[in-house]
């Protein structure tokens, strides 16, 4: 009996160990292909799929040109993910280009879905992810190379450069989400209220709704 029950408790582990890699991105595929149906009134967790599919499908040519980054951020996110994208449904991949005017910040944000890696194009960047120790991990990236952030974890990016900067980014989800942390905490709907917030950043009620004013 103690055997039998060992064994069990084996499998159970070793179900686990190979159930563990596809907690790290969406789901895998049961079909060839599944274009995401965005008109369909069904909602699922994900997409359902379109019924007529063309070559067009599996096309995007939105990162060919630099966003507009005159914004108070100075920076634009143009995404290549499902919903502008329907052909990367249940493929578990997406992308996005990165535009930064001079000075301009990705702002500290986490993706609940994905990882990310970046891949720089034009400009110098300095990046940085931090863990849920408070550890900072930061450095310069330039045109040419590479930089990962780890799923969850939030991180930013600050052009350093004295001209424009951009990146490609790439996530092993179709819709990674994006919560920028400071929009999600001052810009919410309904509002955190001020009194959480304040306690929270040790800062006077009146300090809170003066910086949610520049949100509005």
């Amino acid at each position: 009996m103690a055997r039998l029950q060992l064994s069990v408790l084996a499998a159970c582990a070793i179900l686990l160990a190979l159930a563990a890699p596809s907690l790290a991105g969406d789901p895998d595929m049961l079909q060839d292909v599944c274009v995401a149906d965005l008109a369909s009134p069904i909602k699922i967790n994900g997409f359902p799929c379109k019924a007529n599919i063309t070559a067009d499908d599996f096309f995007f040519a939105g990162l060919k040109k630099a966003g507009n980054t005159n914004n108070p951020a100075g920076s634009v996110v143009t995404a290549a993910n499902v919903q502008s994208f329907p052909g990367v449904n249940t493929l578990g991949v997406s992308m996005a280009r990165i535009d930064y005017a001079v000075g301009g910040q990705n702002p500290p944000h986490t993706h609940p879905r994905a990882t990310e890696i970046i891949f720089v194009t034009q400009g110098t960047l300095e990046v940085g992810f931090i863990t849920t120790a408070n550890k900072l991990f930061t450095r310069f990236v330039t045109v040419g190379e590479v930089f990962v952030f780890p799923r969850g974890l939030v991180h930013f990016q600050q052009n350093r450069g004295h001209g424009p900067a951009s990146v490609i980014a790439a996530f092993n989800s179709q819709l990674q989400g994006t919560q920028a942390i400071a929009t999600t905490l001052l810009a919410a709907s309904p509002p955190v209220p001020t009194d959480v917030l304040a306690k929270a950043f040790r800062v006077d009620n009146e300090d809170i709704d003066a910086v949610k004013a520049r949100f509005k």
